[in-house]
């Protein structure tokens, strides 16, 4: 075992990788700082236990294991992590039961996108008891299919939308009273006219240049309408985060700095911290690991984020992803997250094809 590979000007040789192996499997599984004596009974080679003191010695010099002031033993370091991450993990297969507990729960019939998507972030959560986010396909396909206004007493309005991937929308409204309900039906027939089969993104453009000129002709002021639609259908067009199993954070927060928890809940519940997190980059990229050390977060430090993407074809792509501690089991996770993200993507596809032909 002479051959070695070079990673950024350090040489690891196949023994050291091995070793690196396996002192992230044992320090997983245990929790427990990794000996030598531990290591001689669990590789899949015989060498001496002085051998592979010397050799966890020279993965601690170039920054891929690090000792605690508890143990004489070493764990890996964020490096050390990253290198195995790029290099050694071998992802797992899923297991038949588990296989069979993701189609039982996704079997049974949805009546919106989101609802799948949804659907697919609570199965994950209670499958790993992390924290698991979705993002729904990317929404640039997506058109107006229908639009109404519903009058609901002398003083509110509910609007409503349909979107081609058959999701449903809907706002109240308070109205002034001077507002002409008489109008309704004729701002409805406009707005179907001119802005149904048009993308979303499309229908946003068009509320704020074709459609005030032709309002105009019926009303002294469109600015609170066209407020109200605006707002609504932005709504429809934004993307969809679905976020479950938000207290297991609590299993891995340090309970004792209630700021770091904050930060936690913070960055889970707010649309950009999330988009960040998720980093949307991962739509080429298949499935990604990023360390707490590449968060950019002082409260993600002892954290880590595993990424997949999924693919519905021309309705796009979306993702999925894994928060939890550091000392996760990758390989199994991502064997997980690829299997998953295929049959997340079977669901969509069924759904959409009911909806593509109408």
């Amino acid at each position: 075992m002479n051959s070695a590979k070079k990673e950024d000007g350090i040489m690891l040789s196949q023994r050291q990788d091995a070793i690196l192996r396996e002192v992230v499997r044992i320090f997983t599984d245990t929790g427990q700082p990794v000996g030598s004596k531990t290591l001689m009974n669990e590789l899949p080679f015989h060498v001496s236990s002085a051998t592979i003191r010397n050799e966890m010695a020279m993965l601690e010099e170039v920054g891929y294991l690090e000792k605690t002031h508890l143990s004489s033993g070493r764990i890996p370091s964020a490096m050390g992590y990253r290198y195995y991450l790029d290099h050694l993990v071998q992802p797992t297969s899923v297991p038949q039961d588990i296989a069979q507990r993701i189609d039982e729960d996704f079997g049974k019939t949805y009546h919106q996108i989101g609802d799948i998507i949804e659907q697919s972030a609570k199965i994950l959560s209670h499958l790993t008891s992390y924290t698991a986010i979705t993002l729904g396909p990317e929404s640039s396909s997506i058109r107006l299919t229908g639009f109404r206004i519903v009058p609901l007493n002398a003083h509110q309005l509910m609007a409503i939308i349909v979107t081609s991937d058959n999701n449903v929308e809907n706002n109240i409204y308070t109205v002034d009273d001077d507002f002409d309900t008489s109008l309704i039906e004729k701002i409805v027939n406009i707005v179907n006219d001119k802005l149904v089969g048009q993308p979303l993104n499309k229908v946003l453009q068009m509320l704020h240049s074709d459609v005030p000129a032709i309002l105009s002709e019926y009303m002294y002021s469109t600015d609170g309408l066209l407020d109200m639609m605006d707002s609504l259908f932005k709504k429809a067009e934004s993307e969809k985060y679905y976020v479950d199993g938000q207290l297991n954070l609590l299993n891995y927060a340090n309970g004792d700095d209630m700021s770091e928890v904050q930060s936690l809940f913070s960055i889970i519940n707010q649309s950009n911290d999330l988009r960040k997190l998720l980093d949307p980059s991962i739509l080429d990229d298949g499935i990604k690991v990023r360390l707490g050390s590449e968060l950019g977060s002082d409260a993600l430090k002892n954290y880590s984020i595993i990424t997949a993407n999924y693919d519905v074809g021309h309705h796009g792509k979306g993702v999925i992803a894994l928060l939890g501690p550091t000392t996760m089991h990758y390989s199994q996770l991502i064997g997980l997250l690829g299997e998953f993200r295929v049959e997340l993507a079977k669901r969509l596809i069924d759904y959409y094809s009911r909806y593509d032909d109408s």
